[in-house]
């Protein structure tokens, strides 16, 4: 292939307990998947209980595997931490059955979706995209991928994140309104899913602002010993 520069390298994220990597095509995430942080955010639960699913996206290379060093982003006062289970794809498909979408999830990740409230909230207010607000560079911390064959599929247990030592978020993965079958069949339905997509599946309650120079550290228990991530703002 002739291209006109170098293409850019492929984004991956390590696999735990082994030298592979799981190679990403696409970033979703789910926006208000836990009542309690969309009560916090002054949303409210329909007649039903729970108001329908709805995505966004984030560049694949706003992936920062690993945690880390991560960049104070540019044009915000107000940078917010949101700690979530990542569902990572080795299968896809359009229109996935309910009870085919776990086939899906090749593993499960912890991930930090880190978000410029201000510009997002402007957007709001405005009706616009919340690309800047949520797809900035290094914006989304990953730790490895736990195979399923590892951790099964979680269905509850702690979903936390400290700021420099100080517990800010702490849920339960049992308290998410959607859950990650239903977040797959929901979302095919808008997409072709396929293999190497990753899916954040939303945060709870407790997020708050962030500066540079502060240290985040959360974890879903579930998954072990790799389900933990570290982040320093600079």
């Amino acid at each position: 292939m002739n291209y006109v520069f170098p293409p850019a390298p492929q984004v991956s994220v390590p696999v735990a307990g082994s030298d592979a990597r799981f190679p990403v095509r696409r970033v979703y995430c789910v926006g208000r998947n836990y009542a309690d942080h969309a009560a916090e955010m002054g949303a409210h639960d329909q007649a039903s209980g729970r108001e329908p699913p709805f995505f966004f996206s984030k560049p694949a290379d706003a992936l920062v595997p690993g945690g880390g060093d991560v960049a104070y982003p540019p044009a915000t006062g107000n940078l917010q931490h949101e700690v979530e289970l990542v569902v990572a794809l080795g299968q896809g498909g359009a229109d996935i059955p309910l009870e085919r979408a776990l086939d899906c999830v090749f593993g499960y990740a912890v991930g930090f979706d880190l978000t410029r409230r201000d510009l997002q909230g402007r957007a709001k207010e405005k009706g616009h995209p919340w690309d800047m607000g949520k797809g900035f560079d290094q914006s989304a911390p990953i730790g490895p991928i736990v195979p399923v064959a590892q951790c099964g599929h979680p269905v509850q247990g702690a979903l936390w994140l400290r700021v420099n030592g100080a517990l800010r978020q702490n849920g339960d993965l049992a308290r998410m309104s959607w859950k990650v079958a239903e977040v797959i069949a929901n979302l095919s339905r808008f997409v072709a899913l396929a293999p190497g997509d990753l899916i954040f599946t939303g945060t709870p309650a407790g997020v708050s602002t962030v500066g540079r120079g502060d240290v985040l550290e959360g974890g879903v228990d579930a998954l072990g010993e790799f389900g933990r991530l570290r982040a320093r703002l600079y």
